[in-house]
């Protein structure tokens, strides 16, 4: 296979790509640069083009794999390594028509040193924190039992989210920051999907015990390619199978299949992180045909005859003692002994699982696994996700490769099957994904399932680490600043008025423009030295607009308290360091990028009171107003339909919301959740809840009530509501 991608300048490319230091913002970088960590699969030399095939390149596709994984690896104990910050502790307790009191209580918080954990965010930056560990939490370096992962392998997919909403449904594309990581996937075609594999292969390897092992579930477009990467990282010694999984009874339509066999099977590699991997055997039942076999029968069950053609003078008298040694039929035949139906395990499962499981008279192949299917549309553990993989195919990777109570990871987790099935196996899981609707998925379908409380993180100084892997590992806050002002429109004031570039004009309104940190939050105390500025800079402005890219979970109320017409507040795209990185003209992105305005929930508590030895605290939403709908990525006839929720029913656009009856201002423990899709209260599929009764032990003191909202795009907001007591 040969894969031709042309490039402009690869000898200048080469040596930017091998420097990990370079600035490689579009702006700063001259003309003509590649401007992206591609890995270069042709090259224009002499006016003609010299191919080379992809096997070629795969030797430099896994060095500046290794270089990116030990870029992260030299930072786990440095200032700037990656951390992990907790968004909420999840103790499952879903709104119920018939809630008994203090079930959600019911259980002992999360294991401290290694609790189950989902991750949003990007996978790399992920393991990169965990191998790091914090100061709450140790390295998981070493510590994995099981890895599986299931990477996008398809370039064409469609990643796109259909949200059903009461009179709409809407098909929203994937966020511009999920769509450049796809992009950056497929972008030069598969040498861009190793590229971005290898890397994190590296990463997942450092995670691994020594007893641990890895499965790879691929298909035909880059099985062959990611084999040999899986040899290069974890030796060719360590591979142990080649699992082949029969996806259904059908293969594609009739025009796909007309000049060609059906293609209707996915691979999973297998390997090893040492010779001490844990395994053991995982058995089906036997089928009817086969069981017809035993057809004996005596006190102790249905046996068959089985010869015995190699034997001692020991066995053959535990046989005897046992009444199980059966005479040969005639002289120099051999003897048999009863083997009994109920002590056989079953059939031992290889390595072709087939999808079809009513069909009866299947011969087994000895390289097949025969007997999975794929998650039936209309069963019960469907969560309407595009990729899911049904719970018996993980189950049976889990019982085999990791032990009870042992760890298991995913760090492409789709709908949250490894971290269902794990819960139900009694295994400990991480799991991790970029795709805000995936954890979102997998969130409920843990609550729904009663799972045991588990961490829900996000990457900690997210736009920090974009902005180094963009900008370059030493990049200055002040240089991004200037460029996110002139995105907005604004000039940068001279240096020495301008607080390190954060501060601008617009030219055209006497307007004073803020551009924060990355790795700074926006709080009420920013917005009260925005007022101040705003009256104070190059002798004052009639207006101060924010734009950040992180804010207080409160900050919504401390605008409201504000109540200030001369403050504006807008927020970042988050995805503005990828569109950075792929634009060279800085006009051109100015005209696509938009600012948006925050989301805003409103809720409050509508009463405290005593309920028998706990008390019963009842929380009322009443309004949510969403951010800018520009700044989501629909068509136009969709944004009319969203408009018409928005202004119709605006607390329909809420997919999840809990309540936190004693929040500390650090971790947001939820111990009262409901969610779209929830039918246990309310018979209601396409609306939350308005009204929350949560049952809490009885506290003397005064609470600090926080609730917290996700729409249905993923975006979060909370609403705190200070001292309330209880009714007199």
């Amino acid at each position: 296979m040969i894969e031709k991608i042309p490039l402009r300048n690869t000898e200048s490319y080469r040596k930017n790509l091998a420097d990990p230091d370079k600035n490689w913002a579009s702006w700063l970088v001259p003309t003509g640069w590649a401007t992206t960590g591609k890995v270069i699969t042709s090259i224009e030399h002499h006016g003609g083009q010299l191919s080379k095939t992809l096997l070629e390149y795969l030797p430099g596709i896994v060095a500046e794999g290794k270089r990116r994984a030990s870029q992260y690896l030299e930072q786990l104990e440095g200032r700037n390594r990656v951390s992990l910050q907790t968004r909420e502790l999840v103790i499952p307790s879903k709104d119920v028509s018939d809630d008994d009191l203090f079930r959600q209580l019911r259980r002992n918080e999360v294991e401290h040193d290694h609790p189950n954990r989902l991750i949003y965010g990007d996978n790399l930056l992920a393991m990169a924190a965990l191998l790091a560990g914090d100061s709450e939490r140790p390295s998981m370096r070493g510590q994995l039992d099981l890895i599986y992962i299931d990477p996008p392998f398809d370039s064409k997919a469609d990643y796109r989210t259909t949200i059903t909403l009461p009179g709409a449904t809407i098909d929203q594309k994937p966020t511009v920051l999920e769509q450049f990581a796809y992009s950056d996937t497929w972008s030069d075609g598969t040498a861009s999907y190793l590229a971005m594999m290898a890397p994190r292969l590296m990463l997942m390897k450092e995670l691994l015990s020594d007893t641990g092992s890895i499965y790879v579930h691929l298909d035909w477009h880059v099985a062959h390619y990611v084999k040999i990467l899986l040899d290069e990282i974890f030796g060719r010694s360590a591979f142990l199978n080649e699992i082949v999984w029969k996806r259904s009874p059908f293969a594609g339509s009739s025009k796909a299949r007309s000049k060609k066999y059906p293609v209707n099977h996915d691979v999973i590699f297998v390997y090893a992180k040492s010779s001490m991997y844990h395994f053991r055997h995982q058995y089906e039942e036997y089928s009817d045909a086969y069981k017809l076999r035993f057809k004996y029968k005596d006190a102790n069950g249905f046996y068959r005859k089985t010869l015995l053609k190699t034997y001692s003078a020991a066995t053959e008298k535990r046989l005897k003692v046992e009444d199980r040694w059966i005479d040969p039929i005639k002289a120099g035949a051999y003897p048999s002994y009863k083997q009994y139906l109920h002590e056989s395990k079953g059939k031992q499962i290889e390595d072709v699982w087939e999808d079809d499981l009513d069909t009866e008279e299947v011969d087994f192949d000895d390289n097949v696994w025969e007997d999975v299917n794929s998650a039936n549309p209309m069963a019960k553990e469907r969560v309407g996700y595009a990729t899911q993989k049904p719970e018996l195919l993980l189950e049976r990777i889990i019982k085999a490769s990791c032990p009870e109570g042992g760890l298991v990871a995913d760090f492409f987790s789709g709908s949250g099957t490894t971290a269902a099935v794990a819960e139900r196996l009694g295994r400990r899981w991480i799991v991790s994904d970029l795709g805000k609707p995936s954890v979102m998925i997998t969130r409920k379908r843990l609550i729904d399932q009663d799972a045991r409380p588990f961490l829900y993180e996000a990457i900690g100084d997210y736009q920090v680490e974009q902005a180094k892997s963009v900008l370059g590992r030493k990049f200055r806050v002040g240089e991004l600043a200037q460029v996110v002002l002139r995105l907005f429109g604004a000039v940068p004031l001279p240096p020495e008025i301008s607080q390190g570039g954060a501060l601008g004009r617009i030219p055209d309104e006497k307007a004073l423009v803020i551009a924060t940190s990355p790795n700074a939050q926006v709080t009420g105390s920013t917005l009260r030295r925005a007022q101040q500025a705003r009256l104070s800079v190059m002798g004052g402005f009639d207006k101060v607009y924010v734009l950040g890219w992180n804010f207080a979970d409160s900050i919504g109320h401390d605008i409201e308290a504000l109540n200030d017409d001369k403050l504006e507040v807008l927020v970042i795209p988050p995805d503005l360091l990828d569109r950075i990185g792929k634009k060279s003209d800085l006009v051109k992105l100015a005209d696509e990028v938009r600012f948006s305005t925050l989301q805003y929930l409103s809720a409050n508590v509508v009463s405290r009171v005593k309920s028998g030895i706990g008390e019963t605290i009842t929380v009322n939403l009443n309004n949510y107003v969403l951010l800018s709908p520009d700044a989501i990525n629909l068509n136009d006839k969709n944004r009319e339909q969203l408009l018409e929720v928005m202004n119709n029913e605006p607390l329909a656009l809420l997919e999840y919301w809990a309540v936190d009856p004693d929040y500390d201002g650090q971790v947001f423990r939820s111990v009262w959740q409901d969610y779209r899709g929830n039918t246990q209260n309310d018979g209601d599929e396409l609306r939350v809840v308005t009204k929350a009764e949560v049952n809490v032990p009885l506290k003397p003191a005064a609470r600090r009530i926080c609730i917290r909202a996700v729409d249905v795009f993923g975006y979060e907001s909370e609403v705190i509501i200070e001292n309330v007591e209880v009714d007199s």
